[in-house]
């Protein structure tokens, strides 16, 4: 039998003497066993308990001074994985410990020691909130720090890490006298890339001498341990590796393989040259020394987890990469490897395999909250919604953590229970006031969380909720930079956060100056932030400050030159500043470099189209179709297709383009908008204007029923998914009863109108709606002051049209009264804004004709005519009927050959122009 084992005998016997009472026995057959085997931890545990037992306490101190260096660790005890049972001895030491540190709270050791067993148990969390305490009662603790830094590079925050390192350096100089400093340092940087740095660290502790059990009392100053060493060389390897330098790397790992063969330590060697073989592309010899690994070997997990890997990112084969998982749960069964196996089902978008799996190991370990977590993770993914509820909610109740809390709740915002959600939250910030910043912060997002479900159902408690929010962020603000300094930016990004949430409610309820001030505080905190910069350009456009707007377009376009959003906006810009070309330019830009961005192709059609342009557009659809032949296919190209064909008078063309985009999630409202706008309206006439005479038909009323109708039915078949989007809805039920023009529907509609527009504030949809209803009812005051509101609201590119509609209506009205003046003001206002406005040209034409300016409404009326696209037979009509007041006859024959050539029977046309034009012809 190996020496080895017959030490572990040893200490076995001493265990049960000492179960007997019989500590002199025991201390014999634990002393037999140091002899038999120096490096056994539990045979020099042993030793120092009997010691105690004895009563023989300054031997048993120094033996546990020296224990205490010796086990100086390298990070080899790792915080508990998600799924592992925790450790019964961690559970015992936090047993003993809790009365301790709630008898003795300014004592450090016992609250060092419990923010280890929390670390241990995967508690980090709470095991960096107890060392803070540590650090404010003792801010020279060296271990303190160390620890500390640990559990950032559990976190994966590698920045908080070295910053923790070099803050403990700060305080007191030894930090840098142990190795551990060294090796986290050196892992830190590995994981973020800064690999030349981490190979000067690792290069520095692997000169420290190996420090040997019977060597202990003889040598004093920084040692490693021989396990810690390969530890050491390992993540050396690994460094040299990822800088490219393969060559030096394999020396490495032969070295280490030279020195430890034999040793426990070989397996992890091993593991370690599978990563080489993989960097050189080898990927038979990776497999063939991991299958070499047995399940009685320590580091069976991780072989088959590198293995399962490699199966799924370089073989794509999925059934072997399962396999590497089952064969683990069939090998090591217990709760950590199903939570491995279930984590591989998530991976390869299988969850319903994945909950059996879950559920299994929930059995087995019923108490981990950060399983029931991922069940309800799973549930989610799944859409069983009431049990991934029912999952988190009781993970809550077995470990009261607070994450879990806040998951809850926005899986209870997301499914629209708001009632449960501000329950949930209310629950959470029910306590005494806090003073430690863990539950500060824990309050923070609790906080926000609330002010979002308010926002969703109580708007008038958003405000209070988020002041709570910010005071409280004030609280902490003022303490970090004395009590966690590290901490000061992702704090400092927080409030910014909050600020941010501050200018969306102010924007929503249109205080744009108080909105423009919140992003101003969100920037005072985060100055470079792209996405705050961004938000107060959009604001400043909306209030019409251009050059504040450019100024902060300009910027981001400096950090970010091919900033998509901001090219996009500063466009919308030279817009405004009737800057066409320069605006029409920067959008070609973007779709140069991606051809099918259909949201800024669907902007450009806009702007060439308020530019006079449109006739440019079909070359960006070709330029479209080059980059896949599915272009044609996609959602984003029939809409943009259907929004031109509708803005060059082919409303049947763009009714089938429009309605291909309608079921998409993205298109599919705005395409089912304009269908229901094109079904009620084809021709683009003005709602309830009266100014011209009406030409209507009998089958030109049939078809407005008609139309009326498939509207209808496109809104049975609409269903919103946004609040937004049943404003919208609601909007269109009632234009489809406006649309019929009976008294009874359209006084219907009127009542909607006024209450939508009584909800929101200044909507102008809403008051569009209304003024059209009360044209229509022949209240035209009432008309006209709901339209003198609109005229004095602030163009805006979203709301363009609505206002278009309202300046021609109220024009419209001015024309009837006989006040061209006014009229006229408002239509080159509509052409300022959009030079394709026909209607502005074909009212124009008709002042210019009630004015007996017959050349000058000709010029307007061939504007209209042209800006039509000859698709609208009545500017057609207009046009020849002042070419022959004009006696411009043969124009004026050419006109009506166009209106007629489509609409053959076009009434008056023939008898009143054509054969006029011809006759004055004729000698």
């Amino acid at each position: 039998m190996a020496t080895s084992s017959y030490a572990h005998m040893a200490t076995e016997l001493g265990y049960l003497f000492i179960l007997q009472d019989q500590v002199k026995e025991a201390s014999l057959w634990y002393s037999e066993a140091m002899k038999l085997d120096e490096s056994s931890m539990a045979a020099l545990t042993g030793v120092i308990w009997c010691q105690i037992l004895d009563g023989h306490l300054e031997e048993a101190e120094h033996q546990l001074e020296f224990l205490k260096e010796v086990q100086q660790s390298l990070g080899k005890s790792e915080p508990r994985s998600p799924g592992q049972i925790v450790s019964p001895l961690l559970k015992q030491v936090s047993v003993i410990l809790n009365p301790v540190v709630k008898a003795a709270p300014a004592l450090i050791d016992p609250l060092y020691v419990m923010a280890q067993v929390r670390y241990l148990s995967g508690e980090l969390e709470n095991a960096r909130s107890t060392l803070q305490r540590c650090l404010e009662l003792d801010p020279t603790s060296v271990d303190a720090y160390l620890l500390m830094s640990q559990i950032y590079l559990a976190q994966g925050n590698f920045a908080m890490c070295s910053h923790c390192l070099e803050l403990g350096v700060s305080y007191n100089f030894q930090v840098r006298d142990h190795p551990l400093y060294h090796f986290v340092k050196a892992r830190a940087l590995n994981k973020s890339g800064d690999y030349p740095e981490a190979i000067k660290a690792l290069k520095m502790i692997i000169k420290l001498p190996i420090l040997k059990m019977e060597e202990s009392k003889k040598f004093h100053g920084p040692s490693v341990q021989p396990s810690e060493r390969v530890s050491i060389l390992l993540e050396l390897a690994y460094a040299l590796r990822m800088n490219g330098e393969l060559h030096e790397a394999t020396k490495v790992l032969q070295d280490t393989i030279n020195e430890f063969s034999g040793t426990p330590e070989e397996i992890r060697i091993t593991i370690a040259n599978v990563d080489l073989a993989l960097s050189k592309g080898n990927v038979d010899l990776a497999l063939s020394i991991l299958r070499n690994i047995t399940p009685k070997q320590p580091c069976y997990t991780e072989a088959k987890e590198k293995m399962a890997s490699i199966y799924l990112q370089t073989r794509k084969d999925v059934h072997l990469y399962i396999g590497c998982y089952r064969e683990l749960c069939e090998h090591l069964p217990g709760p950590h490897t199903s939570l491995l196996l279930g984590d591989a089902f998530m991976n390869i978008q299988e969850p319903e395999k994945a909950l059996e799996v879950y559920d299994e190991a929930y059995r087995k370990n019923p108490h981990d909250a950060s399983l029931i977590s991922r069940i309800g993770q799973a549930y989610v993914k799944t859409h069983q919604y009431t049990k991934a509820i029912n999952y988190y909610e009781a993970a809550q109740k077995i470990s009261g953590q607070d994450f879990l809390c806040c998951d809850l709740a926005e899986l209870l915002l997301k499914l629209k229970k708001f009632n449960k959600a501000e329950k949930v939250l209310k629950q959470a910030l029910d306590h005494d006031l806090v003073k430690d910043i863990p539950s500060m912060m824990n309050d923070v997002k609790c906080l926000l969380l609330l002010a979002k479900v308010y926002k969703s159902h109580k708007k008038e408690d958003v405000m209070d909720t988020l002041n709570k929010a910010m005071d409280l962020q004030s609280r902490i603000l003022k303490r970090v930079p004395l009590e966690q300094p590290e901490m000061i930016p992702s704090q400092k990004q927080l409030a910014a956060s909050i600020c941010i949430h501050f200018g969306e409610y102010y924007l929503a309820e249109k205080e744009y100056a108080k909105a423009v001030q919140s992003y101003k505080d969100a920037l005072s905190y985060s100055p470079i932030d792209n996405k705050v910069v961004l938000e107060l350009a959009r604001l400043y456009l909306l209030q019409g400050h251009l050059d504040l707007c450019e100024r902060h377009c300009a910027t981001l376009l400096q950090t970010e030159k091919n900033h998509e959003t901001a090219s996009v906006m500063m466009a919308d810009l030279m817009f405004r500043k009737q800057k066409y070309e320069a605006a029409i330019n920067l959008y070609h830009q973007v779709l140069e470099k991606v051809p099918d961005n259909f949201p800024v192709l669907n902007k450009l059609i806009d702007l060439l189209r308020r530019s006079g342009k449109l006739e440019d557009a079909p070359a960006f659809f070709e330029l479209a179709k080059k980059v896949s032949s599915r272009v044609p296919l996609e959602p984003g190209f029939n809409y943009c297709r259907g929004i031109y064909c509708w803005h060059i008078g082919q409303p049947n063309e763009a009714l089938k383009f429009l309605n291909k985009a309608r079921k998409d999630s993205t298109w599919g409202q705005s395409a089912t908008y304009y269908m229901v706008q094109i079904c009620l309206n084809p021709d683009n006439e003005i709602v309830g204007g009266e100014a011209f005479e009406n030409l209507v038909t009998e089958s030109k009323k049939e078809l407005e029923q008609h139309g009326v109708r498939t509207a209808e039915k496109l809104l049975r078949e609409f269903y919103p998914h946004s609040a937004w989007g049943q404003t919208q809805l609601r909007l269109l039920q009632s234009l489809c009863l406006l649309a019929t023009r009976e008294k009874a529907n359209v006084e219907a509609a009127l009542g909607t109108f006024i209450e939508m527009a009584q909800a929101e504030k200044d909507s102008i949809p809403a008051l569009l709606a209304v003024a059209q209803a009360y044209s229509l009812l022949k209240q035209v005051p009432k008309a006209r002051t709901q339209l003198k509101r609109l005229a004095k609201a602030p163009w805006t590119l979203a709301e363009a049209e609505d206002l278009e509609k309202s300046w021609l209506l109220l024009a419209d009205i001015y024309c009837q009264g006989g006040k061209f003046d006014l009229a006229s003001e408002l239509l080159r206002r509509c052409m300022q804004y959009n030079k394709s406005c026909c209607k502005a040209y074909e009212y124009m034409g008709f002042i210019m004709e009630r004015e007996q300016s017959y050349k000058d409404a000709a010029t307007n009326y061939e504007l209209a005519w042209k800006y039509s696209h000859h698709a609208n037979p009545a500017s057609g009509f207009r046009l020849a009927f002042n070419y022959l007041k004009d006696k411009r006859f043969v124009e004026a024959i050419e006109v009506c050959h166009d209106v007629l050539k489509e609409h053959p029977n076009y009434p008056r046309i023939r008898e009143e122009i054509l054969e006029k034009a011809q006759g004055s012809l004729r000698p």
